[in-house]
Formats: C-alpha cells, structure tokens, sequence
C-alpha cells in the first residue's frame, strides 16, 4: 500500500455505532465497564480495552496505529510531545548507573535533556565524536543499553548511517534509537534499516500546521528482549505495580511499548489529548504531498544560495560536494537535490 494511502486510512474502521467516516473524537476521560471482573481485567492489562484516556483513548489509538503503519511498526505510543516521547523511550530501556551512546548533532532541546536531565537521575549519555559508527563504538561500555541518533540531525543537516549503527548496537546487543521527525517516513523508514525505536516530534512535520503538541514512540518489534534478561529486566521480570506482569510473557513483541504506557505514561501523566490527536491526524493526511514539497522548495533555496556571491558557505546534504550526500541517497531515496 502506498504511503499516501496509510497516511489517509490506517489504523481506522468505520465507527460501529455512528458509521462515521471520519475518525470520531472521543472526548472523554473514563469509560463504563461491563462489570467489576471486566474493570479488574482491563487495569490488570489481562484483556484489551480503554479504562482511563491517560493510558489510551480510541482517538488516539488511531493516530497510534497509522503512524506505526507509516513506519512500518508493530506498535506505537502517543504522547503531549516529542520531549514527552524521547523521555519516555530512553527511560524505558536504561535503569539508573546504565548509559546510552548518542551521536553528537542534536536538537536543542534533546541535548540538555542528554546532558543535565538524565544524569540527574543516575542515567548517563556518552556522546560521540561524531556520528560516525567507529566514533559511536569508542563511547560503548559495560553499561551502554541503547545508541541514539537522528536520522537528520537539527539544525545540522547531517544524515546519520543508520544501518552502520543499527549493526553496531545489534553487535553489542542493543537497539538502535532514531528520531525520525525531520524526513518522516515518507522520505524514511529507519525500520527498514534495522532501527530498533523511532521517536517523532508530531507537532513538526507530521502534524504540519503547527497548531498542535505531540509525540510518538513506534517499536519495531524485532528486538529480543527477552534474549537479554539480565541486560534488559524490566522486559523478562515480574513487574511488581502489575501482580507480577511478565511483559515480554504477555505482550510478546509488543512488550517494549506495553511496559512504556503501562509504567511511564500511566505514571508521569504526559497524555496527548483526543483533540490533539484528532488535529494531527488531519495534518498526517497530507504529510506526502506537504514533504514533497518541502523537498522541491529546499532544493530551489540551496541552489539559490550556493549561486549567490554574497553566500559564504551553505551546508546541504543533498549537494555532491557533501560528505554525506551519498546517505542521501541510500536513506532519504535520493529525494534531495544531486547536484
């Protein structure tokens, strides 16, 4: 299926007792249940259901399921931001004394949450020379549980190897973390290059119109966590807040995102609200079409810049001369300009 297509209709059926076409929204905080066993069994996580809209909603649950069609997923969690969703990613997989590895090109925002935020609490962040894989594998260590990367770094411009270090980290028995919220998966799919996590910034490129906060972890599914119990416990030992929960045991490949909305987003509270999820599905029906464009108009003003003899020097992937334009073409499907 065509990505304009899943972009249009993943992820929805038609609503049962409206017939709606639209995806509908549920405004609501709670939900009736059936009786007292059925409420035990959905806070118990024994059955599927809606229980309480800070740990899911049916509005969400469709933005949910269509951007991890986008991505080519299993399972995905939305959340008030992409902050939200980054936290919530890296502190689902390194307990405290543990690290990640990341590559130095970072967003802002990104950085001092890396560099003051977690370190606060006992989880540190190893940054690379550069984003090369062999800088990234000088930093891992004992302790490292994950490599992160942007696939395009903000503001840099850099386009990371994402197959170089999703082959590092799976050598040293860890996901590979990308942020995929510059190219979006119309441009790229960091699945596909054997990305682990992929986290979003909905209110950019996705969401389009910014009016709107939000963000998104999807999971691959393909990591083994389970392999790992000793590296990896939180996944393959009794959660004691869920009686005993084995989330790998319970939610087989989607256990990554089960633990992740059943500790943190239940927890920390950071929910996306249905309206907001309504308004960036709007905005996702027409990401194809809008990065399309974004690409044409990017070309145009390089080029435009790179002619001009007032222009010192301009940094653009999508130029020959750039150290990674041959990523370009191997990541981002050669969408940029080759020339």
């Amino acid at each position: 299926m065509r990505r304009e297509t899943i972009a249009l209709h993943a992820g929805y059926e038609t609503d049962v007792a409206t017939r709606s076409v639209a995806v509908p929204i549920y405004q609501t905080a709670s939900y009736e249940f059936a009786s007292a066993e059925h409420a035990a069994a959905l806070f118990n996580l024994e059955t599927e259901g809606y229980r309480y809209s800070r740990i899911s909603n049916p509005t969400n649950a469709v933005l949910e399921r269509r951007v991890a069609a986008l991505e080519g997923g299993v399972e995905a969690m939305a959340v008030a931001s992409g902050q939200a969703a980054l936290h919530c990613a890296i502190a689902n997989l390194v307990e405290p004394g543990r690290n990640i590895v990341s590559v130095p090109q970072l967003y802002g925002t990104t950085h001092s949450l890396f560099s003051h935020h977690f370190p606060s609490i006992g989880v540190h962040v190893l940054f690379a020379e550069s984003d090369r894989p062999d800088d990234v594998a000088k930093c891992i260590n004992a302790d490292t549980r994950a490599i992160f990367c942007e696939t395009v770094g903000n503001p840099a411009g850099n386009v990371a190897d994402i197959a170089g270090l999703a082959r590092l980290a799976h050598d040293h028995d860890m996901p590979l973390v990308v942020d995929n919220t510059v190219p979006t998966p119309v441009l790229c799919r960091p699945f596909e290059h054997g990305a682990d996590i992929i986290v979003h910034s909905l209110t950019k490129f996705m969401g389009g119109h910014g009016t709107t906060l939000g963000g998104i972890i999807v999971d691959a599914g393909n990591f083994p966590w389970a392999r790992y119990p000793e590296r990896y416990p939180m996944f393959s030992q009794p959660d004691a807040s869920y009686h005993g929960l084995v989330y790998t045991a319970r939610f087989g490949r989607a256990a990554y995102i089960a633990r992740c909305r059943s500790l943190f987003l239940r927890t920390l509270g950071a929910a996306l609200t249905p309206m907001s999820a309504f308004l960036l599905l709007q905005g996702i029906e027409t990401v194809a079409i809008r990065v399309e464009r974004h690409v044409e108009n990017a070309v145009k003003v390089a080029a435009f810049l790179r002619d001009d003899p007032r222009v010192e020097w301009i940094n653009y992937a999508g130029f020959e001369s750039h150290p990674d334009h041959g990523r370009v073409q191997t990541y981002l499907g050669g969408s940029a300009c080759s020339c």
